[in-house]
Protein backbone atom coordinates (compact mmCIF):
# COMPACT_ATOMS: atom_id res chain seq x y z
CA UNK A 1 0.00 0.00 0.00
CA UNK A 2 2.92 2.40 1.21
CA UNK A 3 4.00 1.99 -2.89
CA UNK A 4 0.86 2.79 -4.20
CA UNK A 5 1.03 5.91 -2.10
CA UNK A 6 4.02 6.96 -3.60
CA UNK A 7 3.31 7.28 -7.29
CA UNK A 8 0.64 9.94 -6.80
CA UNK A 9 2.76 12.98 -7.08
CA UNK A 10 0.75 15.64 -7.98
CA UNK A 11 -0.59 16.62 -4.23
CA UNK A 12 -2.95 19.48 -3.11
CA UNK A 13 -0.48 21.31 -2.24
CA UNK A 14 -0.71 25.05 -3.29
CA UNK A 15 2.48 26.33 -5.29
CA UNK A 16 3.25 29.68 -6.43
CA UNK A 17 5.59 30.86 -9.52
CA UNK A 18 6.54 34.60 -9.23
CA UNK A 19 3.39 35.49 -6.89
CA UNK A 20 0.61 33.42 -9.15
CA UNK A 21 -0.58 30.04 -7.77
CA UNK A 22 0.34 26.80 -10.18
CA UNK A 23 -3.02 25.03 -10.11
CA UNK A 24 -3.66 21.48 -11.47
CA UNK A 25 -6.78 19.29 -11.69
CA UNK A 26 -5.48 18.37 -7.91
CA UNK A 27 -5.25 21.34 -6.25
CA UNK A 28 -7.95 23.61 -7.94
CA UNK A 29 -10.08 22.31 -4.89
CA UNK A 30 -8.32 23.52 -2.71
CA UNK A 31 -7.27 27.06 -4.10
CA UNK A 32 -11.21 27.73 -4.56
CA UNK A 33 -11.36 27.08 -0.68
CA UNK A 34 -8.98 28.97 0.23
CA UNK A 35 -9.36 32.05 -1.81
CA UNK A 36 -12.84 34.17 -2.02
CA UNK A 37 -11.50 35.26 -4.96
CA UNK A 38 -9.26 33.35 -7.51
CA UNK A 39 -8.70 35.28 -11.05
CA UNK A 40 -7.31 32.11 -13.05
CA UNK A 41 -5.48 32.13 -15.94
CA UNK A 42 -5.61 29.08 -18.57
CA UNK A 43 -2.29 29.41 -20.80
CA UNK A 44 -0.26 27.58 -23.21
CA UNK A 45 3.28 27.48 -23.55
CA UNK A 46 3.19 28.28 -27.05
CA UNK A 47 1.05 30.98 -26.99
CA UNK A 48 2.59 34.43 -27.97
CA UNK A 49 -0.06 36.30 -25.85
CA UNK A 50 0.15 34.54 -22.75
CA UNK A 51 4.08 35.05 -22.87
CA UNK A 52 3.09 38.80 -23.31
CA UNK A 53 1.01 39.03 -20.46
CA UNK A 54 2.74 36.82 -17.70
CA UNK A 55 4.65 39.79 -16.48
CA UNK A 56 2.03 41.64 -16.19
CA UNK A 57 0.04 39.19 -14.22
CA UNK A 58 2.47 38.47 -11.88
CA UNK A 59 3.22 42.38 -10.81
CA UNK A 60 -0.80 42.15 -10.56
CA UNK A 61 -0.17 39.27 -8.05
CA UNK A 62 2.47 41.29 -6.24
CA UNK A 63 0.44 44.73 -6.33
CA UNK A 64 -2.83 42.56 -4.88
CA UNK A 65 -0.03 41.31 -1.90
CA UNK A 66 0.83 44.65 -1.27
CA UNK A 67 -2.37 45.81 -0.28
CA UNK A 68 -3.47 42.93 1.21
CA UNK A 69 -6.62 42.39 -1.14
CA UNK A 70 -8.71 39.11 -0.90
CA UNK A 71 -7.74 38.54 -4.58
CA UNK A 72 -5.33 35.60 -5.61
CA UNK A 73 -4.02 34.67 -8.60
CA UNK A 74 -3.88 31.43 -10.37
CA UNK A 75 -2.51 30.50 -13.73
CA UNK A 76 -3.47 26.65 -15.27
CA UNK A 77 -1.65 25.13 -18.34
CA UNK A 78 -4.84 24.39 -20.47
CA UNK A 79 -2.53 21.85 -22.41
CA UNK A 80 -2.00 19.61 -19.94
CA UNK A 81 -4.51 19.83 -17.60
CA UNK A 82 -7.11 18.84 -20.22
CA UNK A 83 -9.45 17.68 -18.20
CA UNK A 84 -9.97 21.90 -16.75
CA UNK A 85 -9.78 23.26 -19.89
CA UNK A 86 -12.74 21.28 -20.81
CA UNK A 87 -15.07 21.74 -17.33
CA UNK A 88 -14.34 25.53 -18.34
CA UNK A 89 -15.46 25.45 -21.63
CA UNK A 90 -11.44 26.99 -22.57
CA UNK A 91 -11.06 27.01 -26.25
CA UNK A 92 -8.62 29.87 -26.78
CA UNK A 93 -5.40 31.27 -25.06
CA UNK A 94 -5.31 33.56 -22.70
CA UNK A 95 -8.53 32.98 -20.78
CA UNK A 96 -8.98 34.66 -17.98
CA UNK A 97 -12.30 33.53 -15.56
CA UNK A 98 -12.67 34.76 -11.90
CA UNK A 99 -14.34 32.19 -9.09
CA UNK A 100 -15.99 33.77 -6.02
CA UNK A 101 -16.23 32.03 -3.18
CA UNK A 102 -15.28 28.58 -4.18
CA UNK A 103 -18.35 28.49 -6.59
CA UNK A 104 -16.59 25.85 -9.36
CA UNK A 105 -19.88 26.35 -11.63
CA UNK A 106 -20.19 30.07 -12.37
CA UNK A 107 -16.83 31.79 -13.09
CA UNK A 108 -17.13 35.00 -14.39
CA UNK A 109 -15.45 35.96 -18.02
CA UNK A 110 -12.62 38.48 -16.89
CA UNK A 111 -13.49 41.65 -18.89
CA UNK A 112 -10.68 43.95 -17.79
CA UNK A 113 -7.66 45.09 -19.80
CA UNK A 114 -4.42 42.67 -20.39
CA UNK A 115 -2.05 44.87 -17.86
CA UNK A 116 -1.25 45.18 -14.43
CA UNK A 117 -3.34 48.16 -13.45
CA UNK A 118 -6.46 47.21 -15.27
CA UNK A 119 -6.20 43.25 -13.49
CA UNK A 120 -5.61 45.28 -10.38
CA UNK A 121 -8.35 47.88 -10.65
CA UNK A 122 -11.18 45.37 -12.14
CA UNK A 123 -10.22 42.48 -9.02
CA UNK A 124 -10.85 45.80 -6.29
CA UNK A 125 -13.88 46.64 -7.65
CA UNK A 126 -15.02 43.08 -6.93
CA UNK A 127 -13.68 42.56 -3.64
CA UNK A 128 -14.87 45.36 -2.14
CA UNK A 129 -18.65 46.93 -2.76
CA UNK A 130 -18.39 48.47 -6.42
CA UNK A 131 -19.46 51.17 -5.41
CA UNK A 132 -18.92 54.16 -2.60
CA UNK A 133 -21.38 54.27 -0.37
CA UNK A 134 -22.29 58.44 0.21
CA UNK A 135 -23.45 59.00 4.03
CA UNK A 136 -24.03 62.69 3.95
CA UNK A 137 -23.81 66.25 1.47
CA UNK A 138 -19.86 66.61 2.44
CA UNK A 139 -18.59 63.02 1.54
CA UNK A 140 -20.61 63.47 -1.35
CA UNK A 141 -19.68 66.85 -2.67
CA UNK A 142 -16.07 65.29 -2.12
CA UNK A 143 -16.68 62.30 -3.86
CA UNK A 144 -18.45 64.62 -6.50
CA UNK A 145 -15.32 66.82 -7.22
CA UNK A 146 -12.43 63.80 -6.24
CA UNK A 147 -12.15 62.94 -10.12
CA UNK A 148 -12.78 64.70 -13.84
CA UNK A 149 -15.29 62.05 -13.94
CA UNK A 150 -17.90 60.11 -11.18
CA UNK A 151 -21.15 58.27 -11.31
CA UNK A 152 -23.43 58.36 -8.78
CA UNK A 153 -26.96 56.36 -8.17
CA UNK A 154 -29.43 57.82 -6.39
CA UNK A 155 -31.71 55.12 -4.58
CA UNK A 156 -34.26 54.91 -2.87
CA UNK A 157 -33.46 51.42 -2.02
CA UNK A 158 -30.29 50.15 -2.15
CA UNK A 159 -31.28 46.45 -1.71
CA UNK A 160 -34.07 47.17 -5.48
CA UNK A 161 -33.41 45.27 -8.91
CA UNK A 162 -32.52 48.31 -10.21
CA UNK A 163 -29.65 48.95 -7.49
CA UNK A 164 -27.99 45.43 -8.19
CA UNK A 165 -27.75 46.19 -12.04
CA UNK A 166 -25.82 49.60 -10.88
CA UNK A 167 -23.70 47.78 -8.81
CA UNK A 168 -23.15 45.03 -11.62
CA UNK A 169 -22.22 48.23 -14.18
CA UNK A 170 -19.60 49.54 -11.55
CA UNK A 171 -17.95 46.18 -11.36
CA UNK A 172 -17.83 46.45 -14.89
CA UNK A 173 -16.70 50.19 -15.84
CA UNK A 174 -13.92 50.23 -13.65
CA UNK A 175 -11.95 53.23 -15.35
CA UNK A 176 -14.26 55.78 -13.31
CA UNK A 177 -15.75 55.85 -9.49
CA UNK A 178 -19.22 54.72 -8.66
CA UNK A 179 -20.56 56.35 -5.34
CA UNK A 180 -24.10 55.55 -4.23
CA UNK A 181 -26.62 57.90 -2.30
CA UNK A 182 -30.18 56.55 -0.08
CA UNK A 183 -30.02 59.04 1.96
CA UNK A 184 -33.60 61.91 1.30
CA UNK A 185 -31.11 64.52 2.36
CA UNK A 186 -29.09 63.78 -0.84
CA UNK A 187 -32.03 63.30 -3.06
CA UNK A 188 -32.71 66.48 -2.16
CA UNK A 189 -29.01 68.30 -2.16
CA UNK A 190 -29.28 67.83 -6.00
CA UNK A 191 -33.04 67.92 -6.79
CA UNK A 192 -33.67 64.91 -7.27
CA UNK A 193 -37.30 62.85 -6.64
CA UNK A 194 -36.97 59.65 -8.17
CA UNK A 195 -34.20 56.98 -8.64
CA UNK A 196 -31.57 58.37 -11.07
CA UNK A 197 -28.16 57.58 -12.14
CA UNK A 198 -25.66 60.77 -12.35
CA UNK A 199 -22.53 61.57 -14.33
CA UNK A 200 -20.87 64.31 -12.83
CA UNK A 201 -17.92 66.05 -15.24
CA UNK A 202 -15.59 68.41 -15.14
CA UNK A 203 -15.99 69.42 -18.44
CA UNK A 204 -18.80 70.20 -21.35
CA UNK A 205 -22.36 70.77 -19.58
CA UNK A 206 -20.69 69.12 -16.24
CA UNK A 207 -23.49 66.99 -15.46
CA UNK A 208 -26.13 64.58 -17.20
CA UNK A 209 -28.74 62.84 -15.69
CA UNK A 210 -30.32 59.37 -16.72
CA UNK A 211 -33.70 58.81 -14.51
CA UNK A 212 -34.60 55.14 -13.93
CA UNK A 213 -37.50 54.47 -15.82
CA UNK A 214 -40.22 53.21 -13.31
CA UNK A 215 -41.49 50.23 -15.71
CA UNK A 216 -38.65 49.15 -17.85
CA UNK A 217 -35.52 49.34 -14.64
CA UNK A 218 -32.40 49.55 -15.93
CA UNK A 219 -30.84 47.66 -18.04
CA UNK A 220 -27.41 46.84 -17.51
CA UNK A 221 -25.52 47.17 -21.58
CA UNK A 222 -27.75 50.01 -21.89
CA UNK A 223 -26.71 51.77 -19.06
CA UNK A 224 -22.91 51.12 -19.45
CA UNK A 225 -23.34 52.52 -23.42
CA UNK A 226 -24.77 55.28 -22.31
CA UNK A 227 -21.99 56.26 -19.31
CA UNK A 228 -19.28 55.32 -21.84
CA UNK A 229 -20.76 57.97 -25.03
CA UNK A 230 -21.71 60.54 -22.24
CA UNK A 231 -18.21 60.51 -20.45
CA UNK A 232 -16.45 61.45 -23.40
CA UNK A 233 -15.53 64.89 -23.96
CA UNK A 234 -18.48 66.51 -26.99
CA UNK A 235 -15.58 67.47 -28.93
CA UNK A 236 -12.22 65.23 -28.56
CA UNK A 237 -8.88 66.59 -29.49
CA UNK A 238 -6.92 63.74 -31.43
CA UNK A 239 -3.81 63.34 -29.04
CA UNK A 240 -1.38 60.05 -27.71
CA UNK A 241 -4.14 60.41 -24.58
CA UNK A 242 -7.08 60.57 -26.58
CA UNK A 243 -5.82 57.63 -29.03
CA UNK A 244 -7.73 54.68 -27.17
CA UNK A 245 -10.57 56.48 -26.04
CA UNK A 246 -11.77 57.69 -29.45
CA UNK A 247 -11.14 54.29 -30.82
CA UNK A 248 -12.63 52.09 -27.69
CA UNK A 249 -15.70 54.19 -27.94
CA UNK A 250 -17.73 51.81 -30.46
CA UNK A 251 -19.20 55.01 -31.80
CA UNK A 252 -20.46 54.10 -35.48
CA UNK A 253 -19.42 57.42 -37.33
CA UNK A 254 -16.29 59.61 -36.79
CA UNK A 255 -16.69 63.15 -37.60
CA UNK A 256 -13.25 65.06 -37.68
CA UNK A 257 -12.09 68.81 -38.24
CA UNK A 258 -8.58 69.23 -39.83
CA UNK A 259 -6.83 72.19 -38.27
CA UNK A 260 -3.48 73.94 -38.18
CA UNK A 261 -3.45 74.70 -34.64
CA UNK A 262 -0.84 77.15 -35.06
CA UNK A 263 -3.16 79.53 -37.00
CA UNK A 264 -5.75 81.49 -35.12
CA UNK A 265 -8.17 81.77 -37.70
CA UNK A 266 -8.41 78.30 -38.02
CA UNK A 267 -8.48 77.93 -34.06
CA UNK A 268 -11.86 79.88 -34.51
CA UNK A 269 -13.23 76.72 -36.84
CA UNK A 270 -13.81 74.82 -33.70
CA UNK A 271 -17.23 76.87 -32.24
CA UNK A 272 -19.06 76.04 -35.47
CA UNK A 273 -17.88 72.30 -35.12
CA UNK A 274 -18.83 72.09 -31.27
CA UNK A 275 -22.01 73.86 -31.83
CA UNK A 276 -23.26 70.64 -34.39
CA UNK A 277 -22.04 67.78 -32.32
CA UNK A 278 -24.54 68.20 -29.25
CA UNK A 279 -27.58 66.33 -32.26
CA UNK A 280 -25.64 63.65 -32.87
CA UNK A 281 -24.17 62.61 -29.85
CA UNK A 282 -23.80 58.69 -29.59
CA UNK A 283 -24.01 58.24 -33.27
CA UNK A 284 -21.11 60.26 -34.40
CA UNK A 285 -17.85 61.36 -32.74
CA UNK A 286 -16.43 64.78 -33.00
CA UNK A 287 -12.68 64.83 -32.85
CA UNK A 288 -10.02 67.41 -34.03
CA UNK A 289 -7.13 66.64 -35.50
CA UNK A 290 -4.16 69.06 -35.43
CA UNK A 291 -2.20 68.33 -38.67
CA UNK A 292 1.02 69.66 -37.15
CA UNK A 293 0.85 67.71 -34.36
CA UNK A 294 0.02 63.95 -33.51
CA UNK A 295 -2.74 64.17 -36.11
CA UNK A 296 0.32 64.48 -38.52
CA UNK A 297 0.37 60.64 -38.99
CA UNK A 298 -3.25 60.26 -39.79
CA UNK A 299 -3.35 62.27 -43.13
CA UNK A 300 -1.81 60.05 -45.48
CA UNK A 301 -4.98 57.90 -44.42
CA UNK A 302 -7.03 60.34 -45.65
CA UNK A 303 -4.89 60.86 -48.70
CA UNK A 304 -4.33 64.80 -47.19
CA UNK A 305 -1.33 67.21 -46.26
CA UNK A 306 -0.93 69.70 -43.97
CA UNK A 307 -1.39 72.30 -46.67
CA UNK A 308 -5.53 71.05 -46.70
CA UNK A 309 -5.75 72.00 -43.48
CA UNK A 310 -8.90 73.53 -42.52
CA UNK A 311 -10.89 70.67 -44.13
CA UNK A 312 -13.22 68.57 -42.58
CA UNK A 313 -14.11 64.67 -43.19
CA UNK A 314 -16.40 62.04 -42.16
CA UNK A 315 -15.57 58.58 -41.93
CA UNK A 316 -17.57 55.40 -41.20
CA UNK A 317 -15.98 53.26 -38.63
CA UNK A 318 -17.04 50.19 -39.62
CA UNK A 319 -15.66 49.95 -43.10
CA UNK A 320 -13.45 53.26 -42.78
CA UNK A 321 -15.20 54.82 -46.18
CA UNK A 322 -14.80 58.59 -46.08
CA UNK A 323 -17.08 60.89 -46.57
CA UNK A 324 -16.12 64.85 -47.88
CA UNK A 325 -18.40 68.20 -48.51
CA UNK A 326 -19.04 69.22 -51.60
CA UNK A 327 -17.17 72.90 -50.50
CA UNK A 328 -15.96 72.77 -46.99
CA UNK A 329 -18.42 75.02 -44.83
CA UNK A 330 -17.39 75.29 -41.05
CA UNK A 331 -20.78 76.33 -39.76
CA UNK A 332 -22.86 74.56 -37.58
CA UNK A 333 -25.82 74.46 -40.02
CA UNK A 334 -23.63 73.07 -42.93
CA UNK A 335 -21.88 70.06 -41.12
CA UNK A 336 -25.46 69.20 -39.47
CA UNK A 337 -26.82 69.02 -42.64
CA UNK A 338 -23.90 66.77 -44.18
CA UNK A 339 -23.75 64.80 -41.64
CA UNK A 340 -27.58 64.14 -41.79
CA UNK A 341 -27.50 63.16 -45.32
CA UNK A 342 -25.04 60.92 -44.87
CA UNK A 343 -26.49 59.14 -42.42
CA UNK A 344 -29.22 58.95 -44.78
CA UNK A 345 -27.20 57.20 -47.40
CA UNK A 346 -27.76 60.11 -49.62
CA UNK A 347 -24.17 60.73 -50.08
CA UNK A 348 -21.17 58.96 -52.18
CA UNK A 349 -18.39 58.19 -50.12
CA UNK A 350 -15.09 59.78 -51.86
CA UNK A 351 -12.71 56.96 -52.51
CA UNK A 352 -8.58 57.42 -52.26
CA UNK A 353 -7.41 56.68 -55.69
CA UNK A 354 -3.12 57.44 -56.39
CA UNK A 355 -2.82 58.45 -60.08
CA UNK A 356 -2.14 55.12 -62.25
CA UNK A 357 1.63 54.97 -63.37
CA UNK A 358 2.59 55.82 -67.36
CA UNK A 359 3.70 52.04 -67.85
CA UNK A 360 1.25 50.42 -65.70
CA UNK A 361 -0.08 47.92 -68.21
CA UNK A 362 3.04 47.32 -69.84
CA UNK A 363 4.29 45.35 -66.83
CA UNK A 364 4.17 41.68 -66.40
CA UNK A 365 2.08 42.28 -63.29
CA UNK A 366 -0.40 45.29 -64.06
CA UNK A 367 -0.28 48.64 -61.58
CA UNK A 368 -4.35 49.23 -61.03
CA UNK A 369 -5.13 52.29 -58.96
CA UNK A 370 -8.54 52.84 -57.77
CA UNK A 371 -9.68 54.78 -60.90
CA UNK A 372 -8.49 52.15 -63.32
CA UNK A 373 -9.90 49.27 -61.43
CA UNK A 374 -13.42 48.35 -62.56
CA UNK A 375 -12.11 48.22 -66.14
CA UNK A 376 -9.87 45.63 -65.19
CA UNK A 377 -10.87 43.37 -62.78
CA UNK A 378 -14.45 43.57 -64.44
CA UNK A 379 -13.13 42.92 -67.89
CA UNK A 380 -15.86 40.20 -69.19
CA UNK A 381 -13.41 39.07 -71.39
CA UNK A 382 -9.87 38.52 -68.81
CA UNK A 383 -9.46 36.79 -65.64
CA UNK A 384 -8.00 38.31 -63.33
CA UNK A 385 -6.05 37.76 -60.35
CA UNK A 386 -5.42 40.28 -57.92
CA UNK A 387 -2.41 41.32 -55.29
CA UNK A 388 -4.38 43.84 -52.53
CA UNK A 389 -1.34 45.11 -50.51
CA UNK A 390 -0.02 47.55 -47.97
CA UNK A 391 3.27 48.90 -48.59
CA UNK A 392 4.84 48.42 -45.30
CA UNK A 393 3.18 44.42 -44.73
CA UNK A 394 5.88 42.27 -44.20
CA UNK A 395 4.24 39.29 -45.31
CA UNK A 396 3.35 41.03 -48.93
CA UNK A 397 6.95 41.81 -49.47
CA UNK A 398 7.57 38.01 -48.18
CA UNK A 399 5.32 37.04 -51.69
CA UNK A 400 6.03 39.87 -53.35
CA UNK A 401 9.15 38.12 -55.79
CA UNK A 402 6.42 34.97 -56.42
CA UNK A 403 4.02 37.60 -57.56
CA UNK A 404 6.20 39.14 -59.96
CA UNK A 405 7.32 35.23 -60.94
CA UNK A 406 3.71 34.57 -61.83
CA UNK A 407 3.31 38.04 -63.77
CA UNK A 408 6.34 36.88 -66.13
CA UNK A 409 4.74 33.22 -66.59
CA UNK A 410 1.36 34.58 -67.73
CA UNK A 411 2.23 37.88 -69.49
CA UNK A 412 1.37 37.34 -72.59
CA UNK A 413 -1.52 34.73 -71.96
CA UNK A 414 -4.43 36.34 -74.19
CA UNK A 415 -6.97 35.60 -71.03
CA UNK A 416 -5.37 35.96 -67.75
CA UNK A 417 -4.12 38.73 -66.18
CA UNK A 418 -1.72 39.25 -62.75
CA UNK A 419 -2.40 42.49 -60.82
CA UNK A 420 -1.77 44.34 -57.85
CA UNK A 421 -3.32 47.34 -56.32
CA UNK A 422 -1.70 49.31 -53.31
CA UNK A 423 -5.18 48.98 -50.87
CA UNK A 424 -3.60 52.07 -48.12
CA UNK A 425 -4.08 54.73 -51.52
CA UNK A 426 -6.72 53.48 -53.42
CA UNK A 427 -10.47 52.52 -52.25
CA UNK A 428 -12.94 50.45 -53.97
CA UNK A 429 -16.62 51.49 -53.56
CA UNK A 430 -17.78 47.10 -53.02
CA UNK A 431 -14.51 46.07 -51.77
CA UNK A 432 -13.09 46.58 -48.15
CA UNK A 433 -9.99 44.75 -47.70
CA UNK A 434 -9.36 43.95 -44.07
CA UNK A 435 -5.88 41.98 -43.66
CA UNK A 436 -3.04 42.57 -45.97
CA UNK A 437 -1.95 40.69 -48.53
CA UNK A 438 -5.59 39.71 -49.66
CA UNK A 439 -5.80 37.79 -52.98
CA UNK A 440 -8.95 38.18 -55.30
CA UNK A 441 -9.68 36.20 -58.81
CA UNK A 442 -12.51 37.75 -60.86
CA UNK A 443 -13.45 35.24 -63.87
CA UNK A 444 -14.16 36.35 -67.08
CA UNK A 445 -17.82 36.75 -68.11
CA UNK A 446 -21.11 38.66 -67.18
CA UNK A 447 -22.01 38.80 -63.65
CA UNK A 448 -19.06 40.34 -61.83
CA UNK A 449 -17.97 37.51 -59.83
CA UNK A 450 -15.28 37.55 -57.33
CA UNK A 451 -13.36 34.71 -55.47
CA UNK A 452 -11.17 35.04 -52.75
CA UNK A 453 -8.02 32.81 -52.77
CA UNK A 454 -7.22 31.47 -49.56
CA UNK A 455 -4.52 28.62 -50.68
CA UNK A 456 -0.43 28.34 -50.59
CA UNK A 457 1.44 31.76 -51.69
CA UNK A 458 3.46 30.33 -53.81
CA UNK A 459 4.19 29.57 -57.92
CA UNK A 460 2.81 26.18 -58.38
CA UNK A 461 -0.19 26.60 -56.38
CA UNK A 462 -1.07 29.80 -57.90
CA UNK A 463 -0.70 28.58 -61.72
CA UNK A 464 -2.86 25.75 -60.40
CA UNK A 465 -5.16 27.66 -59.63
CA UNK A 466 -5.41 29.61 -62.51
CA UNK A 467 -4.91 26.65 -64.75
CA UNK A 468 -7.94 24.92 -63.26
CA UNK A 469 -10.18 28.13 -63.66
CA UNK A 470 -10.39 29.61 -60.62
CA UNK A 471 -10.74 27.19 -58.35
CA UNK A 472 -7.84 24.32 -56.85
CA UNK A 473 -7.73 20.68 -58.01
CA UNK A 474 -9.02 18.47 -55.51
CA UNK A 475 -5.59 17.20 -53.43
CA UNK A 476 -6.31 14.21 -50.70
CA UNK A 477 -6.66 15.74 -47.44
CA UNK A 478 -3.50 17.00 -45.25
CA UNK A 479 -3.48 16.54 -42.18
CA UNK A 480 -3.89 19.69 -40.16
CA UNK A 481 -0.33 20.42 -37.39
CA UNK A 482 -1.73 20.93 -34.50
CA UNK A 483 0.67 23.39 -32.38
CA UNK A 484 2.84 21.36 -30.42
Amino acid sequence: EEGEEEDEVLTDELEEEDGVLVLHEHNFARALSEHRLLLVEFYAPWCHHCQRLAPAFAQAATALRNESSPAQLGKVDATAQAALANEFGITSYPTLKLFRDGNRTHPVAYTGRLDTEGIVRWLQRRAGPSATLLQDADTAAAFVSSQDLVVVGFFKDLGSEVAQVFYEVASEVVDVPFGVAEAAELFQAYGLSTDTVVLFKKFDEGRTDFPVDAVQGLDAAELTRLLRIHSLELVMEFTNETFDQIFGAKIPHHMLLFLNESSSAQLTLRDGFRAAADAFRGKVLFVVVDVTGFGAAVLSFFGLTPADAPTLRLVKMENNRKYQMEQDDFSDTAIRTFIQAVLDGKVKPRLLSAEPPEDWDTRPVKVLVGKTFEQVAFDETKNVFVKFYAPWCSHCQEMAAAWEELGERYKDHEDIVIAELDATANELENITVHGFPTLHYFPAGPGRKMVEYKSARDVETFSKFLENGGVLPEEPAAVSEAPQ
